[in-house]
């Protein structure tokens, strides 16, 4: 497995705290406009468009220090506000994007987000690549409480909290948190603690019905896959993780660390973007 990151940077708990604030979250989204894939590298060529698509009990900003990296080296890119409230339409709506811009994507997403990404991809051609961060890589008809149950050593479900809420049609839905004082030993456990505290308050809930959501057919049958696979994850097992990964026959790297690797480990999250980019340029 691969461990060495051309992105090494020391991130202190300051630099950590920037990544959950508000301003930092618009910075986030609005890094790159849609449609506006002008990123090239020095010898002028066009560098595709990455997307990244957050998933459960995160928000657009956790992306934050993955984004600075990525676009020092010139990446466009573009941190997508995933809705989280069912995986049929999470998926429409990240499409939507991706139909909006120009030139080649890498498509990115984070936990509940691979499963996002696994269906969005379909009909999109230009996805070229897709990129899996301690994520779901479903098949057809699996769902994601399906598949972290498969495999022992998630203790998510026994740290979360329900909260219903009412529907436009009137039916009831309920919505699922992470407790905050629960939230950094089962989310974060590598990031410091004070901006463990900021993430939890600022956490976006998803509906339980998006995570007991069937998948369609997966763009990984299709779509070249990468996984960065987080050995020390109480959210999605770590095998989980390799299964889903060999399944695909993703390209595969393992490092130690908690489920916000992208917070707690961002070059190597950045390295594994590029290594996908560059293969498929």
């Amino acid at each position: 497995m691969q461990r060495h990151s051309p992105f090494r940077n020391l991130l202190t708990p300051l630099s950590l705290v920037a990544t959950v604030t508000a301003a930092a979250g618009l910075l986030a989204v609005a890094v790159a406009p849609a449609g506006a894939a002008r990123g090239r590298n020095s010898s002028g060529d066009r560098k595709p468009t990455v997307v990244l698509v957050h998933g459960a009990f995160a928000e657009s900003s956790s992306w934050n220090e993955v984004v600075k990296t990525l676009k020092r080296h010139d990446y466009p890119v573009v941190a997508a506000a995933n809705p989280l409230r069912g995986l049929a339409s999470d998926a429409a709506y990240i499409r939507s994007l991706l139909a909006s811009i120009d030139g080649p994507v890498v498509l990115v997403g984070h936990s509940y987000g691979g499963s996002v990404i696994t269906n969005a991809a379909q009909g999109s051609d230009n996805v070229k690549a897709l990129v899996y961060i301690a994520a779901f890589m479903p098949d057809r008809g699996e769902s994601a409480v399906e598949l972290s149950a498969r495999f022992p050593g998630s203790s998510l479900g026994s740290a979360l909290r329900r909260v219903p809420f009412t529907l436009p049609d009137g039916s009831q839905g309920v919505d699922l948190l992470i407790e905050q004082d629960r939230f950094h030993h089962q989310f974060a456990a590598d990031v410091h603690p004070y901006t463990t505290s900021l993430m939890a308050a600022t956490q976006r809930p998803v509906t339980a019905a998006a995570l007991e959501e069937a998948s369609g057919e997966p763009a990984w049958k299709s779509i070249p896959s990468w996984a960065l696979v987080t050995g020390e994850d109480l959210n999605i097992p770590r095998a989980a993780q390799l299964f889903m990964a060999e399944r695909a026959r993703a390209h595969v790297v393992e490092i130690h660390s908690s489920h916000a690797v992208g917070v707690s480990h961002p070059d190597d999250v950045a390295d594994i973007i590029d290594k996908a980019a560059r293969a498929v340029r």
